[in-house]
């Protein structure tokens, strides 16, 4: 069965950063888009971030456009998330999530997607 384990939360400094990874199983991993979604307390779903099947475009939410770098190893089914120059706004909890294709026509579509990982919180805070 899919299985997204992310990893790498925890409490970082503003300014500080942090690298999330999620690690996939139960699937062809390379033949399908990946993206990384969060949640804060009390505030809707943020699509962060997004990449293609073969890492050649990627997507960012304008609130984390040069801070956050997307990337993926296919060989070693992971997906990661580096941040940068956090902000205390960047709290919340990061889910990895499974699109169901190569390439989603709509980033921030839920339905663009199938598998979620568990989540890892992220609190950003001096």
């Amino acid at each position: 069965q899919v299985q997204l384990v992310e990893s790498g939360g925890g409490l970082a400094q503003p300014g500080g950063s942090l690298r999330l990874s999620c690690a996939a199983s139960g699937f062809t991993f390379s033949n399908y888009a990946m993206s990384w979604a969060r949640q804060a307390p009390g505030k809707g779903l943020e699509w962060v971030s997004g990449i293609y099947d073969d890492g050649s475009d990627t997507y960012y939410a304008d609130s984390v456009k040069g801070r956050f770098t997307i990337s993926r190893d296919n060989a070693k089914n992971t997906v990661y998330l580096q941040m940068n120059s956090l902000k205390p706004e960047d709290t919340a909890l990061y889910y990895c999530v499974k699109a169901d294709s190569r390439r989603p026509a709509h980033w921030a579509a839920k339905y663009e997607y199938d598998f979620w990982g568990q989540g890892t919180q992220v609190t950003v805070s001096s």
